[in-house]
């Protein structure tokens, strides 16, 4: 618990000083906080994260915020994220949805689109419709990446839930790339019951934490597009 609650008091205060750190900043849209964080040290604090939360692998947050381009090129690029945010939004109701500088962060729970019945890993029909949308999108925003995260509740014992996660998440990654999507442009990882974001003593905390997340950010063509129409 205490190594959670030091990882979580660095990404608290590397974000308190992201965002707050400038008027700019504070008061910019989605797509103006993807220009501004360059001129914030966004890589710098992208890298803090991903260096202090996975035990030095980079979360859904992390991975998008460690990858900032920064400057015109990336409130370019935040333009995009917002309307495929927006996209997955109006698609996938349930999803939580969130525009982090110029990345997006999907979360998918138990009653939020991609569901697995207990000890399960298999992607069932409910999930199906939802991944199924998500190909969708994903075809039509080419120019991106995405890493898939597998998690679990502190249920069962540690080495169990780090394997479910693994299944779990692998599970999604191959339903979207076994859709027509490259496998390149995909990443997985998984973290079991390492990185709760609910309170684990109460039923819905857990639910909460069996979660499958996705971070979605700019490939190097869509950099080197932005990079080309800023210039």
């Amino acid at each position: 618990m205490k190594k959670i609650a030091n990882k979580s008091l660095v990404v608290v205060m590397a974000l308190s000083l992201l965002f707050y750190s400038c008027d700019a900043v504070k008061n910019a849209n989605n797509t103006q906080k993807g220009g501004a964080i360059g001129a914030t040290g966004g890589a710098v604090i992208g890298g803090v994260i991903g260096n202090n939360v996975g035990d030095g692998d980079n979360t859904a947050l992390g991975a998008i915020i460690g990858g900032v381009v920064g400057g015109a090129a990336g409130a370019y690029i935040g333009n995009r994220m917002d309307k495929q945010a927006k996209e997955i939004e109006q698609e996938i109701p349930g999803a939580e949805v969130t525009r982090v500088g110029e990345g997006i962060s999907v979360t998918f729970d138990e009653n939020s689109g991609v569901y697995f019945a207990t000890n399960k890993s298999n992607i069932n029909a409910k999930s199906q419709e939802t991944l199924d949308k998500l190909v969708g999108i994903f075809k039509e925003y080419p120019n991106t990446n995405v890493l898939v995260e597998g998690h679990t509740d502190n249920t069962g014992a540690d080495a169990y839930n780090m394997t479910l996660s693994k299944e779990r998440a692998q599970s999604v990654t191959s339903y979207l790339t076994g859709h027509g999507l490259a496998s390149g442009r995909f990443t997985t990882k998984w973290y079991g019951e390492t990185q709760p974001k609910y309170d684990n003593s109460t039923a819905e905390g857990r639910a909460k934490n069996r979660r499958v997340e996705l971070a979605i950010v700019a490939n190097e063509e869509m950099k080197e597009e932005a990079a080309q129409q800023t210039n």
